[in-house]
This record gives structure tokens, sequence and C-alpha cells, in this order.
């Protein structure tokens, strides 16, 4: 019986889910939480699932259509400030 020694592998948190297409989107997440974000730098999750932490102009993207299609199957009113980008 041997012990075999594995290559040293590099790894890196992956933030977001799915094959890209979540960063060619803005999300809607609660307005609070994406502002703690980006001073703290703590990653959120859109309605979609996506975890980033926003860190651009979402006004330079398309919504998210994931995104867009839960906040408008939302209850009116009573929103804390969820649907913000």
């Amino acid at each position: 019986m041997s012990t075999k020694i594995l290559p040293e592998q590099e790894t890196t948190p992956r933030t977001s889910h799915g094959d890209g297409d979540h960063e060619r989107f803005a999300h809607y997440a609660d307005k609070h939480k994406i502002t703690e974000s980006m001073v703290t730098g703590t990653p959120i999750r859109a309605l979609c699932g996506k975890v980033w932490v926003p860190s651009r102009d979402p006004k330079k993207y398309p919504v998210c259509p994931e995104c867009k299609e839960i906040y408008e199957g939302l209850p009116q009113g009573g929103g804390d400030g969820d649907g913000d980008q």
C-alpha cells in the first residue's frame, strides 16, 4: 500500500451560479442589503438566487428576466425595499 500526494490545487470561491449569464444583468434585491453589501463587501442574494457583491451601476445593464418575473409575481405593497437593483 502506498500514499499518493496530489498536486496542490488553487481554489477560488464561487459567488455566482450557472453559466455566467447572471453577470450580464442587473438583479433585484433588498435595497438596504445592497447598500450594506457595497459598504462591507458581504455577498447578497438576488431574487433569482444569484449571490454577488454589488459593485457596478445597474442602470447600464438589462434587468435579469428571472428577477423581473419573480418581482412581478410578488404581492403589491408592503414591500420594504425589495425590487431595487
